[in-house]
This record gives structure tokens, C-alpha cells and sequence, in this order.
């Protein structure tokens, strides 16, 4: 299994602390979010490699960060050399560029490399395993006005994704899908075809909807913490938790 990293954003909601700094590199404390995130990942033996994507603004900041990492697991910074978001790629097609420069053909954990939570990806591994089906992850959205910002799933009873909404302006269910996915290398060309077919490229969200009418989809339920900071006033206050040690208290 490799593990894909989407870390080519410019995060230009939380300037002017990312001006300069990509998101994944922020401090909570003593670890950046990136080092919060690989520890999770280094939990899984699954995983061989770390591919991290990002642009060419921020490239020598990974870089500078892997000669630091300590973890098991092999990191390659991948440069999509895209420069703003007038010309990004989109996480869907920084996926892509990731398979087809490595040559990827294995089973991949995709996930967003600024997103910090509290419960274990073995748990999800194992769903992924049992199912043996491409999986996303879902959780309880207590603010309902979070749901119209986000993918929105509906589940059968055996776990099997039977709609998904990205960003829904009437959400269907209150269950928020953040950016965790599962895919078995059979599902790898059907990225390819995705794409050509002139899908969006944007959010790992919008391939759930378009793979469901193909494939069988589980989400993993997961009832933990789950951080996304978006916003200067967000990563602050998360500062001050994990300051005080409550950073992943519900």
C-alpha cells in the first residue's frame, strides 16, 4: 500500500500565517501538523511509502522537512510545479500526477496533509480489508452549518455509500466525509478515466460520486476528533487546546 499526501494548496484563507509557510507545516506545539499526520500513518505496516504532493512555491519547504522525518516509512516530495491557484492542478489531479510519475499500480491511502484526528487509520485499514471495496471515512457533524462546506454521505445499513454530495446546499444526511480514501489498484485507471471523461479536478470529494455508480464504497464510521484549520482564528484556538491538552476533547 503507498499513502498519498495532498499538500499542493495555497491555503490562502489562513494568510498571512501561510503566505510564506504551507499549512502542513504549522506548529501545534512541538510538532507541525504534517509530523501529527505521519505519526498516525507510521501506525499502519501496510503502508511502504509516503508520497507528499505540493507546488513549486513550497517544494524546498517539504524537502527541508523530510531530512527531519524519523519515521519507518520511505517520503518522496512530489513537485506538481504548479504555481497559484490560477494553474493548480486540483487534489484529483495531483492524485493522478502522483500514479503516473512513481508509477504507481498498488492500493493507495489518499489523505489531506493538514487534517489532524484522534482515532486510529488501522481501524480504517481493516474496514478496507474486510470489505476488500474502495472506503472513504464519515463522521457525526454536530454543526449542521459545517455540512454545506463539505462532502455529505448517506449510508445503507452494512456501510455502503448509497449518495454522495459535495458541498450540498439541502444536505441529506449529517454525516461529513473528510479527506481519507481508500482505493484498490484496480480503481487506479478509473482515476485516469475520471479525468479524461473532463470531471472536476478540484476536491478528492467529487470522484466519490462518479466511483459509486461503478464501484462499491464503504465509509468507516469513526466517532474521534477531526480537525480541519481553515482559518487564523481556528489554528490559534487550536494552539491554545493542545497548549492546555484538550486538543482532541469533544
Amino acid at each position: 500500500m503507498q499513502c498519498v499526501l495532498l499538500a499542493a494548496g495555497y491555503a490562502t484563507r489562513l494568510y498571512p500565517l501561510t503566505e510564506n509557510m504551507p499549512k502542513a507545516l504549522l506548529k501545534l506545539g512541538d510538532k507541525t501538523i504534517l509530523e501529527m499526520v505521519t505519526d498516525k500513518i507510521d501506525e499502519v505496516s501496510d503502508v511502504e511509502n509516503i508520497y507528499i504532493v505540493t507546488n513549486e512555491k513550497f517544494y524546498k519547504q517539504f524537502e527541508k522537512w523530510c531530512e527531519s522525518y524519523k519515521g519507518p516509512k520511505k517520503v518522496k516530495v512530489i513537485n506538481d510545479h504548479t504555481t497559484s491557484n490560477d494553474n493548480r492542478l486540483g487534489a484529483i489531479g495531483d492524485l493522478k500526477y502522483v500514479i503516473d510519475t512513481e508509477n504507481i499500480n498498488d492500493e493507495i491511502l489518499v489523505m489531506a496533509s493538514d487534517n489532524i484526528f484522534d482515532f486510529s487509520l488501522c481501524d480504517f485499514v481493516d474496514m478496507y480489508r474486510s470489505k476488500n471495496a474502495d472506503m472513504i471515512c464519515a463522521h457525526t457533524i454536530e454543526n449542521k452549518e459545517d455540512l454545506h462546506s463539505m462532502g455529505v454521505v448517506e449510508l445503507d445499513g452494512d456501510g455502503k455509500v448509497t449518495s454522495f454530495e459535495e458541498k450540498p446546499k439541502q444536505p441529506k444526511s449529517d454525516l461529513g466525509v473528510p479527506p481519507f480514501y481508500l482505493y484498490k489498484r484496480d480503481t487506479l485507471p478509473l482515476i485516469d478515466e475520471y479525468l479524461k471523461e473532463g470531471n472536476n479536478p478540484d476536491a478528492p470529494g467529487h470522484f466519490i460520486p462518479w466511483l459509486i455508480g461503478k464501484n462499491d464504497v464503504y465509509a468507516y464510521v469513526f466517532d474521534a476528533v477531526r480537525i480541519d484549520i481553515g482559518t487564523p482564528e481556528s489554528y490559534y484556538d487550536a494552539c491554545e487546546k493542545q497548549k492546555n491538552g484538550t486538543l482532541f476533547n469533544k
